[in-house]
């Protein structure tokens, strides 16, 4: 993915520059409706949390600082509103203004949410965004989540992720079956296809389940964030590719009504810092590993790269879950139709303008 980051970047960079700049009149005063905004966002994840949580609070402090405190959107640490996982349901329903998640939480109640938080063997940074902004993605993501009224936004975007921590190699997949993991998203639809038993816990709570021996193994993210989670002290063997999430996408949810009461200003400034936090999480994210993987070795950590046999199979559990739900779910066919459709006409410029990964 690195090798995208940097044209990713640039254009970002670009568009937020010349976009938050015309949010300030000649006088220096921010521009919209003059309206003040106060709103409450409760998170999924910590906002001490790197890149995820922190993101959050990025995101936060950006939208006052631009507006000079006329457009507040305070983040609430999990809890504090409402529980980690509920985020959605409170905004759908208007207790709380806004939240700061990610999609694949809400495949039990939106199959199709899946694409929209991460997508096993799926694309890298550019290709994602390129889906999401001009192929469509973006459209489905309004329109399926618009049934619950709400207004999602993509707000942040994070490079691959590992793909778990086990507290003995594994050499066979025949050692998932039964196995107790923590797994995120459509990749733990794929996992249960293996024989895998799979629980999806928000970030705090995977630490003291693995500690109880609730789970014998989970993934959660980059190195930089499940070293902050402390996975390290109980689970030693560390592997990679994270094949089910390449790429994964941060996402503000908006209560349908406290969206519309937006002035048109405002709607266009929350979309411009969403803008402005993916490039910031990006290219932390890419910063932070290295230092983190040299952190875990010499903590006796041991790093795995899995075989081709591995994620051959993987990979098929991966496509026979995608055969049965888009027979059970016509807008989970749609939006996966839509994303392989563009996938397929990106391919050969993917292909011929990229020097092979070394």
């Amino acid at each position: 993915m690195k090798r995208n980051v940097l044209t990713i970047v640039g254009v970002f960079l670009l568009a937020t520059t010349l976009i938050l700049s015309g949010c300030e009149k000649k006088d220096g005063t921010s521009s919209g409706s003059g309206k003040s905004v106060n709103w409450k966002m409760a998170s999924t994840f910590a906002g001490t949390l790197p890149i995820l949580g922190t993101g959050g609070v990025y995101f936060s402090e950006k939208l006052t600082e631009i507006t000079d405190g006329r457009v507040n959107v305070k983040f609430f640490d999990p809890g504090k509103l409402v529980p980690a996982l509920e985020v959605f349901d409170s905004t759908s329903k208007g207790a709380i203004d806004a939240a700061w998640s990610a999609a694949g939480y809400w495949t039990g109640k939106i199959p199709a949410a899946a694409f929209f938080g991460a997508i096993p063997f799926g694309p890298d940074t550019t290709e994602y965004l390129s889906w999401v902004y001009h192929g469509g993605g973006w459209d489905l993501w309004k329109e399926l989540y618009g049934r619950s009224n709400i207004v999602p936004i993509p707000c942040g975007i994070i490079p691959p992720e590992a793909s778990g921590w086990f507290r003995q190699p594994i050499t066979s997949p025949d050692q998932f079956k039964g196995m107790k993991i923590r797994f995120y998203g459509i990749g733990g639809e794929a996992m249960k296809k293996l024989g895998a038993s799979v629980q999806l816990l928000a970030a705090g709570d995977i630490f003291p389940a693995l500690e109880r021996g609730v789970i014998d193994a989970t993934e959660f993210s980059m190195p930089s964030i499940d070293q902050k989670l402390g996975f390290f002290q109980i689970a030693k063997h560390y592997y990679f590719p994270g094949w089910h999430q390449q790429s994964s996408l941060l996402e503000l949810l908006v209560n349908t009504e406290r969206w519309n009461e937006l002035s048109k200003g405002d709607k266009a400034l929350m979309e411009t810092v969403c803008r402005d936090t993916i490039v910031r999480n990006v290219t932390l994210g890419e910063h932070q590993q290295g230092e983190a993987l040299a952190n875990f070795k010499s903590k006796g950590v041991k790093i795995h790269y899995w075989s081709d046999e591995f994620l051959n199979t993987f990979k098929k559990a991966f496509d026979e879950v995608v055969v049965e739900k888009s027979a059970q779910d016509p807008d989970f066919k749609r939006v996966y139709d839509s994303y392989t459709s563009y996938r397929e006409q990106y391919k050969d410029w993917a292909k011929l303008s990229r020097l092979p990964a070394k």
